[in-house]
């Protein structure tokens, strides 16, 4: 299982390189206030000076240290990987020598090695210079550093800014927040075990550590306490019952630890005896937990804390790295290769999106549209949903009522009073009904141009993800087919307009359907009149009663029917006459001497319309309705002909041969095919993570299961 944590530095490795954080690796965090001695137990656990030290801030960036364990023997020679601790037995794979048992690299100076610790630190103080300034500013990019000693166990440790309230220098007002959410960033990581660091002269319940470290992990389950300065607690007082966990308790457990002072350090006391010391004074305050507590044991503790972490994470870690990999795969792909015969792969994208437009419209796509309908189902709904509902809801006496009736035939007739209905009022009416279909046609002609315009936009989103690739050729393609439908838009409105127009050109009273229904409409209204004659006969008879002598001169001998009670007798039409005039004559008497003025003589608005006429508007109306349904009917059937015909079929015919007559030109290869800014940014950066993925599920495949335990 010791094997397990070179594995870890190697796949941090492999992630540094393309600089992202999106694998949560298994690592240890150092969190605690600002001065509790986090760096101070870091370099008690290399065994070597070589963190900045000093008071206030000091730590300014992320320090994510590696530390990896090498025997004595081959310590001084290295080799191109330097986590692989075979490399280390097999001097066929060593590179260069090293005159020195410990050394130490950063990332960001590649393969440069420090022997010199002084150099680590004064590295350190420089990148973090270089990238916070030099007045107390922190920043959360980090700082990577392996080292190779001997003396240390493997593990993967993150020194972190301490907590801190007030800023000072030129630090930001919101330092403290700032501070807080780095930290946050890194122990979130719910793979990362939280060593929180406290002194021992603070209040343990005061512990800004222990509190963040519950925020984000309130079990405590990967959380391991550190008691600093235990040999600065007050005159009196020990530590006794924070080690022994009564005070707070810490599932991972509490060790305690003591660090240099600031004197030793500047009297330049190695760790070695800082250690001893160390060692010498838990013996003599706290003998009973002192093998449990110090440096030596801590480090002891967090390789196995870190090895039994990692065991139980490799899993998950597994199924994540391979789940990405399979995601940066398909992001590369829909990205493409770059563009090496430019000519073939013109014509292919060309000829890509004109099968995929041609068969969105067929319903043959591969990528069907769920959540609306699109291309030839949306076509279909247009045809038969939208216009043909419109067309239902069409009135066929719409606009029309009995005086505009009524006058057209009147107008028909001339000067001379008609004996029956005249035929060009009929068609003069239904013509005017007929015309009201032609606006709703059009409009299914526009409706099915604007769906033909948004399939192109569908293909260029689903079909074609390739076009995006290319935007100068993607303007270039959308442009052309905008324009072949702009050119076919006239031709087929024209001919809806023609349809219309040859309905209105010949009114075919002879059509089958409107013959019978003639033959039904002249049977209902010769119906409808007796009915209404019946109707009248019971009140004329008692008229009859009361006025014999008017029943017996209109009526003819022999006949003993009730025809003669439809003809008024001369006595009544006199009386009528006699009773009318002076009504009528009232409004329109001239006076003595002056010309009458006919058009002087006021026109009724609205009059009662006599049995004839209320008939003959009757039978115009029916006429009108039942060739109007007729023509609609053809209208209904012809448009959608007319609209697949002259627009749809013939864009799908010739969309091909138009794209690649007006886009496959030499001339127009190199900026047609040019890529986006970003494209090649981003498939670079796309290839480099599935590298890096590849690259770490082989890592992870190469554990053996026997590792693990």
């Amino acid at each position: 299982m010791e094997a397990l944590i070179p594995v870890i530095n190697k796949l941090q490795d492999v992630f540094n390189t393309v600089g992202a954080d999106i694998i949560q690796l298994p690592q240890i965090v150092v969190v605690g206030t600002q001065s509790s001695g986090k760096s101070s137990v870091l370099e008690s656990l290399v065994g070597r000076d070589l963190l900045p030290r000093g008071t206030g801030v000091v730590t300014r960036r992320p320090l994510i240290l590696q530390l990896v364990h090498v025997s004595a023997e081959d310590g001084r020679k290295t080799a191109g990987d330097e986590n692989d601790p075979a490399t280390w037995k097999n001097p066929r794979h060593l590179s260069k020598e090293i005159d020195a048992e410990e050394w130490g690299k950063f990332l960001h100076t590649k393969n440069k090695i420090y022997t010199d610790f002084d150099e680590i630190r004064q590295e350190i103080e420089n990148e973090t210079e270089r990238i916070s300034g030099n007045n107390k500013g922190i920043s959360p990019e980090p700082i990577h550093l392996k080292i190779f000693s001997s003396n240390v166990v493997n593990l993967t440790l993150v020194d972190l800014p301490g907590m801190t309230k007030v800023p000072v220098g030129d630090q930001p007002k919101d330092i403290e927040l700032q501070i807080r959410e780095l930290i946050l960033q890194f122990i979130s990581n719910p793979n990362s075990i939280i060593l929180a660091v406290t002194a021992a002269n603070t209040d343990m319940a005061t512990s800004e550590a222990l509190k963040i470290a519950r925020e984000v992990d309130p079990d405590g389950r990967r959380t391991l306490a550190v008691i600093t300065k235990l040999d600065l607690m007050d005159a009196g007082t020990d530590a006794m019952d924070v080690l022994m966990g009564r005070v707070i308790p810490v599932k991972l457990g509490i060790i305690g630890v003591v660090n240099r002072s600031q004197l030793d350090i500047n009297n330049k006391k190695s760790v070695a005896d800082s250690i001893r010391d160390e060692y010498g004074f838990l013996q003599k305050k706290y003998p009973s937990l002192a093998n449990r507590n110090g440096t030596k044991y801590l480090a002891r503790t967090l390789n196995r804390l870190l090895m039994h972490h990692i065991r139980d994470c490799l899993p998950e870690l597994k199924t994540r790295i391979n789940v990405l990999a399979a995601q940066y795969q398909s992001l590369l792909n829909s990205y493409g290769e770059p563009v090496e015969d430019k000519s073939a792969t013109l014509l292919q994208l060309i000829t890509k999106f004109a099968t995929e437009y041609c068969n969105t419209i067929e319903g043959t796509a591969k990528y069907i549209e769920t959540s609306e309908l699109c291309g030839g189902a949306r076509i279909c709904y247009i045809f038969h949903e939208t216009f043909g509902r419109t067309l239902e809801s069409v009135d066929p006496l719409g606009g029309l009522n009995t005086i505009d009736i009524l006058t057209a035939i009147r107008n028909a007739t001339g000067p001379r009073p008609a004996l029956f209905v005249p035929e060009v009022s009929f068609e003069l009416l239904v013509k005017r009904q007929i015309k009201r279909l032609e606006e709703p046609s059009l409009r299914c002609v526009e409706l099915v141009h604007e769906e033909m315009q948004r399939i192109i936009q569908h293909c260029s989103n689903y079909s074609t993800q390739e076009l995006l690739r290319f935007p100068k050729l993607h303007d270039a393609i959308v442009e052309v087919v905008t324009c072949l439908l702009r050119r076919r838009l006239p031709v087929t409105n024209e001919m809806v307009h023609n349809l219309v127009a040859i309905e209105l050109a010949y009114i075919n009273t002879k059509h089958p359907d409107f013959a019978d229904a003639c033959g039904l409409m002249n049977n209902n209204i010769e119906e409808q009149r007796r009915n209404r004659l019946a109707r009248e006969l019971p009140s004329a008879v008692p008229r009859d009663k009361a006025a014999p002598g008017a029943g017996d001169v209109s009526q003819e001998p022999g006949t003993g029917n009730w025809r003669g009670l439809l003809k008024p007798s001369k006595a009544e039409e006199v009386s009528a006459e006699e009773k009318s005039k002076p009504a009528a004559a009232l409004p329109a008497s001239p006076q003595k001497g002056h010309a009458v003025n006919l058009l002087d003589v006021p026109v009724p608005v609205a009059r009662k319309l006599s049995a004839r006429e209320q008939r003959d508007c009757e039978v115009i109306e029916r006429l009108i309705k039942s060739y109007f349904l007729i023509v609609r009917k053809n209208i209904q059937d012809s448009v959608p002909k007319a609209v697949m015909h002259f627009l749809v079929n013939h864009v799908k015919d010739t969309l091909q041969s138009e794209l690649v007559g007006q886009l496959y030109k030499s001339l127009l290869l190199d900026d047609l095919l040019t890529e986006s800014e970003d494209m090649a940014q981003r498939r670079k950066e796309a290839a480099d993570m599935l590298k890096a993925l590849q690259r770490a599920s082989q890592i992870i495949a190469e554990i053996r299961e026997t590792h693990l335990w």
